[in-house]
C-alpha cells in the first residue's frame, strides 16, 4: 500500500541493481535498493535523499531514478518534488542535492504540472559531461559541466497557455529521450506537440505530423538503433484518453518524418492513460516494448510494437514500467 513513481535497474559492472523510489504516507519518501531482483530490499538509514536544513524544502516524491549513462560507475540521478535533481556516487545508497540548479534564479517561476511540480526526465551524455533534465513546469534544462551550471533550451518547444507562446523557459514538457546512437539528437513529448532536436536541445522542430494526437507523456527510444522512437498519443487537457478511445503505440524509424500505429493486440476499446513513466523499451534484439494503463493493465510486445500481449490486469494504476534484459 505504498505509491512507487519511480523505479530504475542499473545492471553496470556486472551487477544487477533495482532502485524504488518510494512513497509512504506514513513514513515519507525514499530510495530503496535490491541486488537480488527484489527478493530482499534496502533502505538507507534516515533515508536516501533528505533535503539540507538551510533549503527549507521537504522531499514530497520521487519522480526518476536515472543510471548514469557516461564512463562514471556508481553515479546515480534522481528527479524529485519539489523541483530538484539529485546525485549518488554510491549506486544510489545516498543522494545530494544539485545545487546549481536548486539555486538557479528561474526555480520561483517554475510551476507544477497536474500531478505535481516534477523534474521527471534525466539525461545524462554518453560521451561528456552534458546533461539535461525536463520538468514540469519549466522546460527543457541542460548543463554542460556535469551539473554545476544551467541553462534553459527550449527554443522552438511552443508553451501556447502562456501570455508568451514562446518563452525562454516554462514550458510543460512531460518526458524527453536521447537517440542511442546521435548523442546530440534528443526527443520530446509535450504538453501539446512531439518535438526532435538535432544540436543537443538548442533548437527543436515539431515532428507531430502523422500522429492522430500532439498530446501524450511517453517517448523512448530505441536502445541501440538510431531515428527510432515511441509515442503514446493521447486526447488533451480534460479528457486524456486514447484518439476515439483506440489505444495505440505509434513509432518512427526516420527521426519523426513518419509514424506507423501499432496496435495489435491491444484493445478495441480504451479509456485509460498512459503516465510518463509507466513505459520502456529494453535491450533485446529486437527490442521490446512495454507499458501500463491507469486501468492495471500492462502490455508487452517482443518486436519493437508489431504485437502486443496483455501480460498482467487489474493492478492499481501503473505509474512505472522498466524492463532490462539480464543475466544473458
Amino acid at each position: 500500500m505504498e505509491e512507487v513513481p519511480s523505479v530504475s535497474i542499473d545492471t553496470r559492472g556486472g551487477r544487477t541493481r533495482i532502485m524504488a523510489g518510494v512513497r509512504s504516507e506514513h513514513w515519507g519518501p525514499t530510495v530503496m535498493h535490491s541486488d537480488d531482483l527484489g527478493q530482499a530490499w534496502t533502505e538507507p538509514e534516515n533515508g536516501a535523499i533528505r533535503f539540507p536544513e538551510e533549503a527549507g524544502a521537504a522531499l514530497e516524491r520521487i519522480w526518476q531514478i536515472q543510471p548514469d549513462t557516461g564512463d562514471r560507475p556508481g553515479v546515480v540521478w534522481a528527479g524529485c518534488e519539489p523541483i530538484s535533481v539529485w546525485k549518488s556516487t554510491d549506486g544510489g545508497e545516498h543522494f545530494e542535492l544539485n545545487r546549481g540548479l536548486w539555486d538557479h534564479p528561474h526555480r520561483p517561476e517554475w510551476g507544477a504540472g497536474y500531478g505535481g511540480p516534477a523534474a521527471h526526465s534525466i539525461l545524462s551524455s554518453p560521451v561528456d559531461d552534458t546533461v539535461h533534465i525536463a520538468m514540469s513546469t519549466g522546460g527543457v534544462y541542460r548543463s554542460t559541466d556535469g551539473g554545476t551550471s544551467w541553462e534553459a533550451r527550449n527554443k522552438g518547444i511552443s508553451a501556447y497557455f502562456m501570455p508568451d507562446p514562446n518563452p525562454e523557459f516554462g514550458q510543460c514538457v512531460h518526458k524527453i529521450a536521447r537517440d542511442s546512437k546521435d548523442s546530440k539528437r534528443l526527443y520530446a513529448q509535450n504538453h501539446h506537440g512531439v518535438y526532435r532536436s538535432d544540436d543537443d536541445a538548442d533548437t527543436w522542430v515539431s515532428i507531430a505530423d502523422g500522429l492522430p494526437a500532439d498530446f501524450g507523456f511517453v517517448m523512448m527510444t530505441h536502445p541501440t538503433r538510431s531515428d527510432t522512437a515511441w509515442v503514446i498519443p493521447m486526447k488533451a487537457d480534460s479528457e486524456r484518453i486514447p484518439p476515439d478511445g483506440r489505444l495505440a503505440v505509434h513509432r518512427t524509424d526516420d527521426a519523426g518524418q513518419s509514424w506507423m500505429r501499432l496496435d495489435t493486440g491491444l484493445p478495441d476499446a480504451e479509456y485509460n492513460v498512459v503516465l510518463r513513466d509507466a513505459a520502456a523499451v529494453d535491450t533485446s534484439e529486437p527490442a521490446g516494448v512495454y507499458f501500463g494503463t491507469r486501468g492495471g493493465s500492462v502490455y508487452a510486445s517482443a518486436d519493437e510494437g508489431e504485437v502486443f500481449t496483455e501480460v498482467v490486469s487489474h493492478l492499481p494504476d501503473v505509474l512505472c514500467v522498466r524492463a532490462a534484459a539480464v543475466g544473458v
